[in-house]
């Protein structure tokens, strides 16, 4: 079956051609993170119109490099949300119109689902039942993966996502967006322990995040160097609060995968491409006797590919359709 897949959720145009659920044949993304990092975050409107640009190029050259025509595309698959809507109905109508005009099913697919996804597009993975966090922009979450198209929602953040925290601080420091590579990047050379960040582990039994007091502290931290006319050490303060949103993300996903008896654990989202997350929970898995699979940094992002594969087992499924009022959503269904 091949597959032609879209995703447009945020400030990514990206298309992918999949052949089943075991060999990408494209994937093409077109970033916009220079045109929103001069306002030090993504400006909705200016997304979508972005969308509309770059959409037709960058599917026309997704089938260029898979060798594909769309008469040889069985199924459609395109992020339904969560996201932007503006941005999600851009690449949602431009699907709707080619399954009008070539005949062509299409699947909605969920954002989160990709995410979850997404390890399989790399070479070693897991098996079904596993534990998975989807750490991002938007989301910090556990799910319970039973398999491809059954998901349940173990904890949530309550307030900021840790890519969202990584962001705001990046910004309070004066760095470049997004925040959480160039922190990073920083953080590689601070001392981890120089300053003490509280970490929120909320109630005890919790599996739920919480990174808005973490983002607090430092900016409390930042204005008292500041009143004293005090250098910042930024490569101090990048480490300590990576570290501290690493240690609740990696600590929590563990109790998450005792408490059901599973050992598997998954990694996914945009902050899983982040080096000391990795490091963390590889050391802390193997400490627990647990499995870690996680996919290459380039499938951590917004991609194209992790909606085809979704939409795969969509398909599979028989949820499929030719239906022109589908719309997009802004929040999860898994929410």
């Amino acid at each position: 079956m091949i597959i032609l897949a879209i995703e447009s959720s945020c400030d990514e145009t990206a298309a992918a051609v999949l052949e089943d659920d075991k060999k990408l044949l494209s994937n093409v993304i077109n970033s916009q993170i220079d045109i929103h990092g001069k306002y030090g975050g993504v400006v909705p409107e200016l997304a979508s119109r972005k969308h509309l640009e770059d959409i037709y190029p960058v599917v026309r050259e997704a089938l260029n490099q898979a060798d594909v025509s769309l008469n040889q595309v069985d199924g459609l698959a395109v992020t339904q949300g969560p996201g932007l809507i503006g941005c999600l109905l851009v690449g949602l109508s431009f699907t709707k119109a080619l399954s009008l005009v070539k005949k062509i099913p299409y699947v909605g697919v969920d954002h989160m689902a990709g995410h979850l996804l997404s390890v399989f597009l790399a070479d070693t993975k897991p098996n079904f039942p596993f534990v998975a966090l989807i750490a991002s922009g938007g989301h910090s979450s556990i799910f319970l993966a039973s398999n491809p198209t059954s998901f349940q929602l173990m904890g949530r953040t309550r307030d900021d996502a840790a890519g969202e925290a990584f962001d705001k601080v990046g910004k309070l420091l004066g760095l470049a967006y997004p925040g959480g590579p160039v922190i990073s990047k920083l953080a590689a050379t601070g001392n981890s322990r120089a300053i003490t960040f509280p970490r929120a582990w909320l109630d005890p039994d919790s599996l739920d995040f919480s990174f808005s007091g973490l983002k607090t502290s430092v900016a409390n931290y930042v204005n008292q160097q500041r009143q004293r006319s005090e250098d910042l050490p930024v490569e101090e303060i990048c480490a300590s609060f990576q570290e501290a949103v690493v240690d609740v993300l990696v600590e929590k996903t563990i109790r998450a995968a005792r408490r059901v008896g599973v050992d598997s654990v998954v990694l996914g989202g945009g902050v899983a491409a982040n080096p000391r997350l990795r490091e963390l929970m590889s050391k802390r898995t193997t400490e627990e006797g647990l499995q870690i699979f996680m996919p290459p940094p380039e499938f951590c992002t917004d991609n194209a590919a992790m909606i085809g594969l979704a939409g795969y087992h969509l398909f599979q499924a028989g949820l499929e359709t030719l239906a022109t009022d589908m719309d997009a959503y802004s929040r999860s269904l898994f929410f």
